[in-house]
């Protein structure tokens, strides 16, 4: 399988490339800027859309803002905390996580303009269900001569979506810690076994459809990421007098990298990724589930899904990242990575208590992130084969569950970081050319409160 390593590392390479990281960067940055810094100044009143005293009945939709929240943070909050904040030290240093921070902080604005725009320009079909996402962004909102970058984001959209890495991941973390290894003859064994209890369990909820995935990620996902916010802070607890030098070696190392292939740039380079793969802002992903939102006021639900970088990146990932660096285990691992190395952290700070909670979690988490991205895949794969082709996907979507499982980590996070990149291309570019359709909205929300 090394030569498939070898193709998957050279796709992510060249996506990720210095073009990329302008049009992330660089767009948060054009969002911030000519938005005039007005989703950091309404924080507050996005928090309070999620009680839900602003809902309408009457409106479009299938979720409530808190249901749209929860299911966009499920398809973050897990995998990318916990695994993806471990690759990105272990590749780039302490310095990863400035750049994972800067892209949290600018994917607040993006993450405004994405999803409002995801209301704003979504489809109501004859039955009268709400499709959100960036290819209705696009075709609704540029018009039909746009349509190739629909398709590419739909196509990249269908592949980046596949719960594979949380598949492999999850199945890391049960062989590390839960299940006792003399149970199964081989770790093929285990890790088909695996497959296999995943699948079942993941297809039990998808069968529900979107509202049975809402309601078991929105009871889900915020009690997880508490017990793991709790967990975290009793570990940094033991490392109090180390935290100011923790931080002092992450801006640091931003700017002056010891290790790091490529230097400034490099460091840069995987850092802005391993952020956007976490936070997912500007990937266009959110759009597809703040799309369904029950409401008819675009900027609402903007408000609504830029709280996501805040509780995702800057607090979840600083969380992993601080631990990680307190512990010094991403020094002297040699070839650990991704969530074995976060599980063997918990397990040197914690004891036996630590990596069996952190497992739990990962778990519950890793199972919520399938649920969402099984939504996300079939609103791209319907776009593209049509409704008549629905019914393919659930055994396809199942499918890449038991090949994750099976699969090395370097092969497809590498797929499906590369394929993240490809969506960003339609989704930053088309929020770009209607953020004037944005601001103009946002004026007269505002203008009302």
């Amino acid at each position: 399988m090394d030569w498939l390593g070898s193709i998957m590392t050279a796709f992510s390479n060249f996506v990720w490339g210095m073009p990329m990281i302008v049009l992330l960067v660089g767009g948060g940055i054009f969002f911030t800027v000519y938005s005039r810094l007005t989703p950091f100044r309404y924080i507050g009143h996005g928090i309070s859309l999620l009680t839900g005293k602003h809902d309408k009945d009457s409106e479009k939709g299938q979720l409530t803002h808190a249901q749209a929240l929860s299911a966009a943070l499920a398809g973050t909050v897990g995998m990318g905390n916990i695994s993806g904040v471990a690759l990105a030290i272990t590749a780039g240093g302490p310095g990863a996580v400035f750049w994972m921070w800067l892209t949290a902080l600018l994917g607040i604005s993006t993450k405004f303009f994405t999803c409002s725009l995801g209301v704003m320009f979504r489809k109501t079909d004859k039955d009268g269900e709400v499709h959100g996402g960036p290819m209705y962004v696009i075709t609704e909102g540029l018009g039909k001569k746009w349509k190739p970058l629909a398709v590419l984001f739909a196509f990249a959209g269908l592949w980046g979506t596949i719960p594979s890495f949380q598949a492999n991941q999850l199945t890391a973390a049960l062989r590390e810690e839960l299940i006792p290894k003399s149970w199964f003859s081989s770790p093929d064994m285990f890790n088909l076994v695996v497959a296999i209890v995943i699948t079942l369990l993941v297809a039990g909820v998808i069968m529900g459809g979107l509202k049975r995935v809402a309601y078991v990620t929105t009871r889900l996902v915020p009690s997880m990421a508490i017990m793991y916010v709790l967990m975290t802070l009793a570990v940094l607890f033991n490392h109090l007098p180390e935290i100011p030098q923790l931080f002092q070696s992450i801006f640091v190392e931003a700017f002056q990298p010891q290790a790091v292939s490529g230097g400034i740039l490099g460091v840069l380079i995987i850092g802005v990724s391993r952020g956007v793969f976490s936070n997912e802002a500007g990937i266009g992903t959110e759009v597809l589930a703040h799309g369904a939102v029950k409401t008819n006021e675009p900027i609402r639900e903007g408000l609504v899904g830029m709280l996501g970088p805040i509780v995702d990146t800057l607090i979840m990932c600083t969380c992993t990242a601080l631990v990680i660096l307190a512990s010094g285990m991403w020094q002297d691992v040699e070839g650990v990575k991704g969530v074995e190395l976060t599980m063997q952290v918990f397990g040197q700070e914690l004891g036996v208590i630590g990596q069996v909670l952190l497992a739990i979690q990962i778990l519950f988490l890793a199972a919520s992130t399938m649920f969402t991205y099984w939504y996300y895949g079939e609103k791209c794969f319907v776009y593209l084969l049509g409704e008549a082709n629905r019914k393919y996907y659930k055994p396809f979507y199942l499918t890449t569950i038991m090949i994750g499982c099976l699969v090395t980590l370097d092969i497809i996070f590498n797929f499906m970081i590369g394929m993240y990149g490809l969506m960003a291309i339609p989704t930053m570019l088309s929020a770009i050319l209607l953020a004037p359709k944005v601001k103009a909205a946002a004026k007269v929300y505002f203008a009302k409160l």
